[in-house]
């Protein structure tokens, strides 16, 4: 048996820390469907003040906020939106853009830095002359932080620009704002003026901030209100969230200041498994919370065979290809956890017998 558990495989992984739990005792809650929970509209309201919003609105989870979003932006079956090859909409939602809203994804090839070239973003907009052949395009989607691209950040700058494109244009900008706050710390740029550009956000609650449930998704009062109706029709109207919130709320306070720490150990870990022979990782990329390693052939293991001894010494990873892992790091991994991580590490590429056990 397992004596000790370090769970790398994601920021969602936490567990509500008793903080969370002694607020969601003691939420003073209503009936959110009938707008009548006051600790809901008390999260709502802050998220959207901080994120520079006119509102919010909490859904259940991150997939269902982009849905709720690009089904607001899109409302006419046959509309089309511009998105990174390498979104998490496009890639990780189940096709929920297409399969309950009829819309069409136009992808563009993610940059490793996870941005998508401007020229080409324009280029990707469907002449409205030509709609008779050619679906419409509504709506451009960003992702920051960028998951696919190790957690890389979208500067204030890059976001302004595709956000003049959309205007120029006539269309929104949505932002997969699932860890924005990761961005704006380690960009040391406020969130609010980091999404300026955006129509809407979603913001997801349950990664880096760690509490167990939901995302909020934030833009102007008339979005919002077309927002709650198709939540609603989501089956996401619940009754009283307001004990969901609560923990939500205590998030925001207490674990949105530890997202620095959760950057220096990942790059305390990258570091250091860059220096295992058997294993490489691009040190410059990790900017956040998010670490890709790379095996190298030589080493003598796969992925898959490198999570299943490494499960053994009590380490989670996720395996993201034939060669491939990620790790992601949260405010419940200490740097011990990240010392005996890497020596766990180095003794599985080496084939070395686990300890941690009976």
């Amino acid at each position: 048996m397992v004596k000790r558990i370090v769970d790398l495989r994601s920021d969602t992984v936490t567990k509500p820390t008793e903080t969370m739990r002694a607020a969601m005792e003691g939420a003073e809650v209503g009936d959110d469907v009938l707008e009548h929970d006051p600790t809901a509209f008390h999260l709502e309201s802050e998220m959207a003040k901080i994120m520079g919003k006119e509102a919010g609105l909490f859904v259940p989870s991150g997939t269902m906020a982009n849905l709720i979003s690009v089904l607001v932006h899109c409302e006419s079956r046959g509309s089309e939106v511009i998105l990174g090859h390498n979104s998490h909409i496009h890639i990780y939602e189940n096709g929920g853009i297409s399969t309950l809203g009829g819309v069409h994804p136009r992808t563009v090839k993610n940059n490793d830095d996870g941005t998508m070239d401007i020229d080409l973003i324009e280029a990707a907009i469907r002449d409205p002359k030509e709609e008779i052949v050619f679906p419409t395009t509504r709506l451009i989607c960003l992702e920051n932080t960028h998951c696919n691209h190790g957690g890389r950040c979208l500067s204030v700058e890059y976001t302004d620009r595709v956000g003049q494109i959309a205007k120029k244009h006539g269309l929104k900008l949505h932002i997969d704002g699932a860890r924005i706050f990761n961005a704006s710390v380690a960009l040391g740029v406020p969130v609010d003026r980091l999404v300026q550009a955006a129509d809407s956000v979603s913001v997801c609650l349950s990664k880096g901030l760690g509490a167990p449930v939901g995302s909020v998704i934030v833009g102007s009062n008339s979005f919002i209100v077309k927002a709650r109706r198709l939540r609603k029709t989501l089956g996401g109207g619940m009754r009283q969230v307001g004990v969901l919130c609560a923990a939500a709320l205590v998030a925001l306070k207490e674990n949105l200041p530890k997202l620095e720490s959760d950057h220096k150990k990942a790059r305390l870990l990258a570091d250091g498994l860059n220096k295992i022979q058997g294993l490489r990782v691009d040190t410059s990329s990790v900017e956040t919370n998010i670490i890709y390693v790379e095996i190298e052939e030589f080493s003598g293991t796969t992925a898959i065979k490198l999570c299943k001894d490494l499960e053994e010494y009590g380490i989670l990873l996720m395996q993201t290809g034939l060669s491939r892992l990620r790790v992601a790091l949260h405010h419940q991994i200490s740097e011990s956890d990240v010392q005996f991580a890497l020596s766990c590490f180095q003794k599985a590429v080496n084939g070395v017998q686990n300890e941690n056990g009976n």
